[in-house]
């Protein structure tokens, strides 16, 4: 199989071009010679089979092939709002939810966090997170990459959240239902799901986000870890998606 690079800009078919350095310094870093397949995605949807043309000590020359109109897109965009995780733990979880299908990923800064971030770091880690996400999909064969919105609190992210989507915040409160039955009927409908850090979501941010709209959703009788609830619920979802005829 060719490998699978990202390009930050819009493909269109013609004469050679040159490859953004990130995706120049795979190629060589792979060895890759003129002539050598590629595929390539800006994220747009669809995939260009391509071939490398040039490599230069800089910079790489490909020219465009054929389009592939092919989606490996959940039929259900499910955005992913969580108090982040701390240390290495937010970047598996974002590595591992754009490998699950996550259309969007909102870092939140709740009452109970570790990480809080704000300013230039949070910018930095946001850039960070969308690399994670831009790496998963080229090994996972995604075409779409998931947007990674900038860290706020939680709070402020509630006035904001999808207002088309089905709400749902994973929690053990009274009147929560399990996911399989909140999505029941939803036909692929978006669906936006809150999830709580390290310490989970404080009484008072989880009253604040039912007065959102948001529905208490269970995915069992354990409590998971804070990298590991928003993971199994996008799972659930793409398992529910694999077993409609």
């Amino acid at each position: 199989m060719p490998p699978r690079l990202h390009v930050d800009a819009p493909l269109a078919a013609g004469d050679a071009f040159t490859l953004p350095a990130g995706a120049s310094r795979h190629v060589q870093v792979l060895r890759l010679q003129p002539g050598d397949p590629i595929t390539l995605f800006d994220g747009s949807g669809g995939q260009w089979q391509a071939e490398v043309v040039d490599i230069g000590r800089k910079a790489v020359q490909a020219r465009l092939l054929v389009h592939e109109a092919i989606e490996r897109e959940l039929h259900t965009p499910v955005t992913l709002a969580l108090g982040m995780p701390a240390n290495e733990r937010m970047d598996a979880l974002v590595e591992k939810a754009a490998e699950l299908g996550a259309a969007a990923i909102v870092p939140l800064v709740c009452e109970r966090s570790v990480l809080r971030l704000s300013g230039e770091r949070a910018e930095r880690r946001r850039e960070h997170w969308q690399a994670v996400a831009i790496a998963a999909c080229e090994q996972s064969g995604r075409n779409r990459v998931p947007i990674i919105h900038p860290p706020q609190p939680l709070r402020d992210w509630l006035g904001k959240a999808p207002a088309a989507a089905t709400r749902l915040v994973l929690s053990l409160a009274d009147g929560t239902q399990p996911l399989r039955t909140r999505l029941a009927g939803s036909n692929g409908s978006p669906v936006c799901l809150l999830s709580g850090p390290e310490g989970g979501l404080s009484p008072a941010e989880l009253a604040a986000a039912g007065a959102a709209g948001f529905l208490p959703t269970t995915l069992g009788a354990r409590v998971l870890r804070a990298d590991t609830a928003p993971l199994a619920a996008l799972a659930v979802v793409a398992a529910l998606e694999g077993s409609m005829p």
